[in-house]
């Protein structure tokens, strides 16, 4: 039987979470209250043992001018992915939680491959529907990351294991005088500014909607030790920065920000060196550097993104996709169309209006001075 989690169990299941090889921060209560336009709840399926085998938590919202909510588990469901009894079990709380919050759907995106038959197979059969997505950035969660095995690794062996290239920027980056520092608590209100205008830039150059400074501080005040905040420092100023966070047995790359200018001094490559340096410093099994297309041919735009991160030897995941349990279809239908459609109309306002404001304030794009005799012009022009 299932149980929906209170006050009293929420310690075990945060604890389960933490612990199970499939547990993410996405499904932990802290994230929801990031996310505090949504409700959160959670439920939880016990062992003979008495003890926590499976769980999954949800995000609950309230749907624009429909008495309907939509819920969402970010890499739910957390348990052993071919325990169908268990599958079933929490499918049967969604079903409670769904006609109690009048959901009219319910969609997840597991943390399992898209080799793993098995599972995809065990959710069909309770009846969700599974959709592929797109090869780039437009699912909830990216659909094809990059994940690094820390386990176990010394910095020399990870050192060794990246491309030569890779290599060479990251210490170029040292020997032009890029310093990367790790945001401390009395510092994080000037640097998340700081961090907050660099997202803006990187979202106006590569066409996303960026979160305000108050999204970025909520995470790092709700996941508090969890989450790390880096910034990239070249002749004193603010340059690049990463937000980062740490649950259970891996660190994600979470947000990344890159100023125009400047680029030529390769902050990105000390930025990711020191998240990993996090990864190994908490005795992770993983580093995950997060999204990239799963198109991989030289013409996709998106195709620098995926040698920046390639190059750092991880391997390249792809994951079984979004699951979706449709509790009343007509609505699903109708909202579904009206929330793509309003989605890619404002996202093509915001962008353009930043582009536009952009290109009134543009200035020549400042780089640092090259102070190195470079024989090959090629290796000082960024990967990513």
């Amino acid at each position: 039987m299932f149980e929906i989690i209170n006050s009293s169990t929420l310690q075990e299941f945060e604890s389960f979470i933490e612990n199970h090889p499939k547990g993410h921060f996405l499904q932990s209560s802290r994230w929801g209250k990031v996310k505090s336009s949504w409700d959160w709840q959670a439920i939880a399926v016990r062992g003979e043992d008495g003890k926590i085998k499976g769980a999954m938590s949800v995000l609950i919202r309230k749907m624009p001018m429909v008495p309907y909510t939509l819920m969402y588990s970010g890499r739910g469901p957390v348990c052993d992915p071919h325990d169908k009894e268990t599958l079933h079990e929490l499918t049967e709380g969604l079903k409670v939680l769904a006609k109690k919050h009048r959901s009219y759907a319910v969609k997840m995106d597991p943390d399992i491959l898209s080799s793993d038959e098995e599972f995809i197979a065990n959710m069909q059969e309770l009846g969700y529907k599974r959709h592929f997505g797109s090869k780039n950035f437009e699912g909830v969660q990216p659909g094809y990351v990059f994940r690094l095995n820390v386990k176990d690794k010394t910095e020399d062996e990870l050192l060794g294991a990246f491309h030569s290239k890779t290599r060479y920027n990251l210490r170029l980056s040292v020997r032009k005088g890029v310093t990367v520092k790790l945001v401390q608590p009395h510092e994080l209100d000037a640097e998340l500014t700081h961090f907050s205008a660099i997202m803006d830039e990187t979202g106006t150059r590569d066409g996303f909607i960026v979160r305000p400074k108050e999204y970025f501080a909520s995470i790092m005040k709700e996941l508090g030790e969890n989450a790390r905040l880096y910034m990239a420092y070249w002749d004193e100023r603010p340059i690049a920065g990463t937000l980062a966070i740490w649950f259970g047995n891996k660190v994600w790359y979470l947000y990344g920000a890159s100023s125009n200018a400047y680029r030529n001094v390769m902050p990105n490559y000390q930025l990711q060196w020191e998240m990993i340096r996090w990864s190994l410093e908490k005795n992770c099994d993983i580093y995950d550097f997060r999204g990239v297309s799963g198109d991989t041919s030289p013409e996709n735009p998106l195709h620098g993104l995926y040698l920046f991160k390639k190059g750092f030897s991880g391997d390249f995941t792809e994951f079984c996709g979004e699951f979706e349990m449709v509790f009343k279809p007509a609505v699903d239908l109708i909202l579904n169309k009206g929330l793509s459609a309003a989605r890619d109309i404002r996202r093509k306002i915001v962008i353009g209006k930043k582009r536009k404001e952009a290109e009134k304030q543009a200035k020549p794009a400042e780089r640092a001075p090259v102070t190195l005799q470079e024989k090959d012009k090629k290796e000082d022009t960024p990967a990513e």
